[in-house]
């Protein structure tokens, strides 16, 4: 585990510690508390990579591989946005309050140790913190919906856990070690590796299933719109890209696939990647809530990131590290947006909403930010992830692939065109006339991610020159 990192993981710990001792009669001091600490670690990140010392040096001075930096830079951002808008979304007589605040920093620490963590056992047990605490953050308003999602969302990643303890037990018993630079040594060194991959390979089925990847998507969609709104935006901008897309992406790195080693398992994550982006992108199609539609565009985006780790060429890992950063920022304005519609309208069936655009004017513009960075529009940054994807698997052969990737961005801006005008645009529903725009403190966090994603695209070649670095590291 890098050291250097170790106090974004322990600091939200001890936080989450305190709260639940902050008197009852005072409980904003909670939404203060859990603000303030995502808020000065954000700062400090900020202040350690976007130096001009350090941008000017080419990246090269920052902590860790800088894919670490990169993604507890990215925990905390996400984080920061769902507890400032829960602050001013939940009820004051919201029950637990405490219990959400200390659940929400907990998980950011076990996202924290998950991304900066050495070894496959450790990596485990963070990611089953992080499950848990999930499972809490789901039934946080106590919802019947809140309950349901979370029982699926257990039911259906116990699996998973019990697949990756297997895959760690084979992998201990064949090479004696746990560590990430030992599975990267046995995969250099030319020895026969079948029980290895063998091993490999049942933990990254596990970490799949936790990432929602189709075929084992099933339990995304209910667990997503069941959850209490912020809590959704938890888990679709953050949540399941760290516990499940990044350990796939961090386990295709080691394994060398770019050398054509362990072909079959590269084909099959390949395949499921793509599998993922056409069932996700066909599924939102059919969609009639708001949030079950964010869901399965969630499937299909993460769908780019497997892809693209499945390949896992230098070139492919850029746009797969860039897609994840891309992926936690649009679906984060979406999430929070549908929240601001449920919390305006009182309701995220799109078949009662409609004309939203008049009435609530920021929230439907940041939208169209999202939406179109989500679909690959220049010069949004999801352009750049998409494009970079593409032309990895065009140049490594896998030119239908690309073509699919290609057109499936289609789909996924006609779904989001017809979730547009089914919202925000067209004739005013009953619902729109009773739903003003929400409060500014509300809009901030949406607005704040929507000029990210603006910026990251224009200034997409300092993002490029960072996120390379962060490749070089990774295949030295």
């Amino acid at each position: 585990m890098d050291k250097g990192l170790l106090a974004y993981l322990y600091i939200p710990l001890l936080t989450a510690v305190i709260i639940p001792f902050v008197p009852k009669t005072r409980p904003k001091m909670a939404d203060l508390l859990a603000n303030i600490t995502l808020l000065a670690g954000l700062a400090n990140l900020a202040w350690l990579c976007l130096r001009p010392s350090v941008i000017s040096s080419g990246f090269i001075s920052v902590p860790g591989d800088g894919l670490m930096l990169l993604l507890v830079g990215l925990i905390y951002l996400v984080a920061l946005c769902v507890t400032f808008f829960s602050a001013n979304f939940m009820r004051e007589d919201m029950p637990n309050r405490s219990a959400y605040y200390s659940l929400l920093l907990v998980s950011v620490a076990a996202m924290c140790g998950i991304v900066t963590t050495s070894d496959f056992f450790t990596l485990y047990v963070f990611i089953e913190v992080l499950a848990v605490t999930s499972f809490a953050l789901i039934t946080a308003d106590e919802s019947l919906a809140g309950v349901e999602g979370a029982l699926k969302y257990f039911l259906l990643t116990f699996p998973a856990s019990a697949l990756i303890i297997a895959g760690i037990s084979i992998l201990m018993l064949t090479t004696g070690n746990l560590s990430f630079e030992s599975l990267r040594a046995v995969m250099a060194s030319g020895l026969p590796a079948g029980p290895v991959v063998f091993g490999v390979a049942l933990m990254m089925l596990g970490f799949l299933i936790k990432s929602g990847a189709a075929p084992f998507h099933t339990w995304t969609p209910d667990a997503y719109q069941g959850a209490y709104a912020p809590v959704s935006a938890h888990l679709g901008g953050i949540v399941t890209k760290i516990s499940g897309v990044y350990a796939v992406l961090k386990t295709a790195t080691l394994m060398n696939f770019f050398d054509g080693r362990a072909l079959g398992l590269s084909s099959g994550i390949m395949f499921l990647g793509m599998l993922s982006i056409a069932v996700g992108a066909l599924a939102a199609l059919r969609q009639k809530d708001f949030k079950r539609m964010l869901a399965f565009s969630s499937i299909s985006q993460v769908g780019y990131i497997i892809l693209a780790a499945g390949l896992a060429t230098p070139l492919a890992v850029i746009g797969a590290i860039f897609h994840l950063f891309n992926h936690a920022t649009f679906k984060t304005v979406l999430f929070l947006n549908s929240a601001s519609v449920e919390k305006a309208a009182g309701t995220t069936d799109m078949s009662k909403l409609g004309g939203l655009e008049h009435s609530m004017p920021w929230t439907s513009w940041t939208s169209v930010i999202a939406l179109l960075s989500t679909a690959g529009i220049p010069p949004l940054s999801g352009f750049w992830s998409k494009l970079l994807i593409i032309l990895a698997l065009w140049e490594s052969g896998f030119k239908t692939y690309a073509v699919l990737a290609l057109l499936f961005s289609v789909v996924t801006l006609a779904y989001f065109l017809l979730m547009q005008k089914k919202v925000f645009f067209g004739k005013k529903s009953a619902a729109a006339e009773a739903a003003p725009e929400v409060s500014a403190l509300l809009l901030a966090p949406v607005v704040l991610m929507s000029a990210i994603i603006v910026a990251a695209g224009l200034l997409f070649p300092y993002f490029y020159s960072y996120v390379r670095m962060t490749a070089e590291r990774i295949f030295l």
